[in-house]
């Protein structure tokens, strides 16, 4: 079955730089869309779209973005990274890797917190 396990939340200061990964197995990851989709801050239940690389190599980003992250996908190793940079303390929530096979799929979450 598709899995999506995340590593690499933690604790940063407002302008420092964390990267995440997302290790995925059960699906043809070279032929599907992956990404990053965030918890929406103060809104347990809603999750937004943040970084997604298509099987194609393109890459779409929100606008809360505004050019600091940078997701990556290594087709070798199943693998899809984000790296983020200059944190701002509302980048604080909940990070998780995404796919679509028939239905979305998100892996457990990993907590990002940007101490101001």
């Amino acid at each position: 079955q598709v899995q999506l396990v995340e590593s690499g939340g933690g604790l940063v200061q407002a302008g420092g730089s964390l990267s995440l990964s997302c290790a995925a197995s059960g699906f043809n990851f070279a032929s599907t869309a992956v990404g990053w989709y965030r918890q929406t801050p103060g809104k347990e239940r809603e999750r937004g779209m943040a970084a997604v690389a298509t099987s194609g190599g393109s890459t779409n980003y929100a606008g809360f973005v505004k050019g600091r992250f940078t997701v990556s996908r290594d087709n070798a190793k199943n693998t899809v990274t984000l790296h983020m940079n200059n944190l701002e303390p509302d980048d604080t929530t909940v990070y998780y890797c995404w796919t679509y096979v028939g239905r979305d799929y998100w892996g457990q979450g990993t907590h990002v917190t940007v101490s101001s």
